[in-house]
């Protein structure tokens, strides 16, 4: 049996709270009446309507500015509202749908519109939910995928490494070599993938430590260095002295290091530099504060999508564009870096490449 839809009235006149429910009873919806705007949004949580029948003119808080409070929260911004009013209609049309209603009735009402409205806002809110629910079972299946495939990538980087200590033959050595560098970048986007999804559902946890960024710094190069020499790029590093000491998460930050070296790397030349530079900050609080920055001499970034490149939803879109340096590793290393009360961005390198900053 298909549940009922579950209408919310609200309106301060008690006379039109019981003509709404009575044109309602059609044995679809389930309504029920609240008395006004401060009633609606703070038992909005708990009672997670399909539809929202807001009057207009109310004590206290009016009809548009309810609406802009629950469409203020993400969490309640797909709820469809209807607004009913006394009010000129095209006064409260173009207000109404400033503030995030869908539509809107003009008193007194007709039980045939109204039936009408409710019906189109419901078929709205149900394809809506469908198309989460689609979204939510691609997502997991996606994370399960991504999960089974950790094994078999840890299992190349056992032989790899194992067979790096029996080979002695230099030309087998480098193809071992670039085996097993190959299945750590494939291992780190696998464990990006994961822990994307672990902080859109809330579970990042920041494990914060005082963290050496030189040393960092260092073990990236060590990691990064056989990668550059491969391509014949030059990785070269600039670090303050004494070394720089912060209160971070050590695993995600050394992880954003990482993306955002391979990420150069990756789209850098043959015959090109890429830079890491960390540099302290005094700010206006006497506390020192990072900036680092990735230096690269690659194709660099049009600046109509540098605002773009750091957003899971637009990477597909841009990679059809064939906008260089994007991919899910810089969408991980925002979502870290903003967990850390920081903001990174990117800004053209002159005259060529593009230079990515961290600042926390």
């Amino acid at each position: 049996m298909t549940p009922r839809s579950k209408i919310l009235i609200v309106d301060d006149e008690q006379s039109m709270r019981m003509q709404l429910e009575s044109m309602l009873a059609t044995g679809e919806y389930e309504t029920i009446s609240l008395v006004n705007g401060r009633e609606l949004l703070e038992r909005l949580p708990d009672l997670s309507p399909d539809l929202i029948i807001l009057d207009v003119i109310m004590p206290e808080m009016d009809g548009f500015e309810v609406c802009r409070r629950i469409k203020d929260q993400s969490r309640f911004q797909h709820i469809p509202i209807i607004l009913i009013t006394v009010m000129d209609g095209k006064k409260v049309m173009t207000k109404g749908l400033e503030a995030g209603a869908l539509d809107f009735l003009q008193k007194p009402i007709s039980k045939l519109e109204l039936q009408i409205r409710v019906r189109s806002m419901l078929r709205i809110k149900r394809q809506y939910d469908e198309l989460q629910a689609t979204l939510k079972m691609r997502e997991e299946l996606s994370n399960m995928v991504v999960h089974d495939m950790s094994s078999p990538i840890v299992s190349v980087l056992l032989h790899a490494t194992l067979l790096e200590e029996k080979i002695t033959e230099p030309a087998l050595l480098k193809h071992v070599e670039m085996i097993r560098m190959a299945a750590e970048r494939l291992d780190s986007f696998v464990n990006d993938i994961l822990m994307l999804a672990k902080m859109e559902q809330s579970k990042l946890l920041l494990n914060l430590t005082w963290v050496d960024i030189n040393q960092l710094a260092l073990d990236a190069e060590k990691h990064f260095s056989i990668i550059a020499h491969s391509k014949g790029i030059t990785l070269k590093l600039q670090l303050p002295e004494p070394p720089l000491e912060m209160l971070l998460d050590d695993n995600l930050f050394r992880r954003v290091i990482g993306n955002l070296l391979a990420n150069a790397l990756q789209y850098s030349p043959s015959d090109t530099i890429v830079t890491l530079q960390v540099k302290p900050q005094e700010l206006l609080d006497d506390k020192v504060h990072l900036q680092m920055e990735v230096i690269d001499e690659g194709p660099g970034i049009p600046e109509e999508y540098r605002d773009r490149i750091f957003e899971k939803f637009e990477v597909i879109d841009l990679k059809r564009r064939g906008v260089p340096q994007i991919g899910l590793g810089l969408t991980f290393c925002k979502m870290a870096v903003d967990a850390h009360g920081g903001r990174v961005y990117v800004k053209p390198n002159h005259p060529r490449g593009s230079i990515f900053v961290v600042e926390i």
